[in-house]
């Protein structure tokens, strides 16, 4: 979702907190100035929380409207940008498609406009 760039993750967290049990709130910042980008994921414990959140779309958060979106899942063995490499050696963090802890993500975007 898009948020107000002075936004905290202890904010979005209790703005969220009804929706249901949050595990991680990340606020993505632009990696070479280190300034927010106005955008934030909260990764929630179950599907149900997610969809729960979806009921906050278009509320108010620091005073301006927020949108929030579910984060897209990718699902195994299906790809847009398959590039030919064998599969199961770029993986990279985490263990790729089989980790063991299930991750549910609600994404949410503030409106282009200030």
């Amino acid at each position: 979702f898009q948020v107000d760039y002075g936004a905290t993750a202890e904010e979005l967290e209790a703005h969220f907190h009804g929706c249901g049990s949050v595990n991680r709130v990340t606020i993505l910042c632009d990696k070479y100035s280190g300034h927010p980008k106005g955008f934030a994921y909260i990764e929630f414990s179950d599907k149900e929380s997610v969809r729960t959140s979806m009921a906050l779309d278009e509320s108010l958060f620091r005073g301006r409207q927020i949108k929030v979106i579910p984060k897209r899942t990718n699902r195994p063995g299906i790809s847009s940008t398959d590039r030919g490499f064998p599969r199961g050696r770029f993986r990279g963090r985490g263990g790729g498609f089989g980790s063991a802890r299930s991750r549910f993500y609600s994404g949410f975007q503030r409106p282009r406009g200030r």
